[in-house]
């Protein structure tokens, strides 16, 4: 049997406590947006049935294992051990957040809310993931293995993304970049590159595919294209507005990166250049001129349980 001692509880704050954050009150928050002529009760109906999921999911680990509650927050400062099973209770982009630092321990998704949150990645509701616990203390659990992708810079610093990186301008600036792609190489203007793992192909990926088959149904073509696909030892990127002028070119737009075929991008942006992840933008590296980034999959990886 595995050894484990504790379960990590990873939580984030709901919309209506980061209100009352910013504005002090409940009564406050409020006031500021119903003065907008928006309704207030969406954000208090989510947050009440986050609390009784919440409040229920930590009721019945009580009798089953000693846990420890984690804000989202305080995650990049966090170090797990090999003995603690990790419960995401959050929408899917908390597991995305927490596998970045998870080290591959097995990662619990909680769905507090299926009427309200999608769950791909949130295998379990309040009422089994305590059976999940067992089957990992048990080491009798299925799991889903999901690869990162990685942003090597040249001066040694790197970034890893469970969902997808964003590699371009941090401003509404046209991003200024070589772009190297097995045997091709152009210069680009555009308004960035996504490169999106297995996990992210259903998120900022497929609304990329989402735009795309939009403006070939107004086209009146009947061919869309397929919802994407990637391989968990792929990536896939794509250029976004890419734009064709004297400099630049456009023949390089989309590709698979796996592990054959890097993608390198030299930068040409003084300023402004950056490349985040998991579409957190504090979660970054500059990508100034001078810079240049390597694409590829990574070795570590990200355990899911099923």
């Amino acid at each position: 049997m595995m050894k484990v001692d504790y379960a990590i509880v990873v939580k984030n704050k709901t919309r209506l406590e980061l209100l009352i954050e910013k504005f002090n009150t409940k009564a406050q928050a409020q006031f500021y947006i119903e003065r907008q002529g928006a309704s207030f009760d969406d954000y208090i109906t989510e947050h009440d049935t986050f609390q009784r999921s919440f409040e229920s999911v930590l009721s019945q680990l009580t009798k089953v294992i000693k846990f420890k509650v984690l804000e989202r927050a305080y995650l990049p400062n966090y170090i797990f051990s090999d003995n603690q099973v990790i419960v995401v209770v959050g929408q899917d982009g908390l597991v995305a957040n927490t596998a970045k630092y998870a080290r591959g321990r097995p990662i619990i998704g909680v769905n507090p809310d299926v009427g309200r949150f999608d769950g791909i990645l949130l295998k379990f509701n309040t009422s089994n993931f305590v059976r999940a616990i067992s089957d990992v203390i048990r080491e009798s659990y299925k799991r889903d293995i999901y690869h990162f992708a990685r942003a090597a810079l040249n001066d040694g610093q790197s970034l890893i993304a469970f969902n997808d990186l964003f590699i371009g301008s941090a401003s509404h600036t046209s991003a200024r970049y070589r772009i190297s792609y097995v045997d091709k190489q152009e210069e680009h203007s555009s308004s960035g590159i996504i490169v999106s793992t297995r996990a992210g192909a259903t998120g900022w990926l497929k609304s990329i595919y989402n735009m795309a088959n939009g403006i070939i149904r107004n086209s009146n073509r009947q061919n869309v294209l397929p919802t994407p696909r990637v391989k968990n030892d792929e990536l896939l990127f794509v250029v976004r507005e890419p734009f064709d002028s004297l400099r630049t070119q456009c023949g390089i737009t989309v590709g698979c990166i796996n592990k054959k075929n890097e993608l390198l991008l030299e930068s040409f942006m003084p300023t402004s250049g950056v490349i985040f992840s998991d579409g957190i933008e504090s979660d970054s590296l500059k990508f100034n001129s001078g810079s240049i980034a390597r694409i590829s999959v990574t070795k570590e990886i990200a355990e899911i349980v099923l």
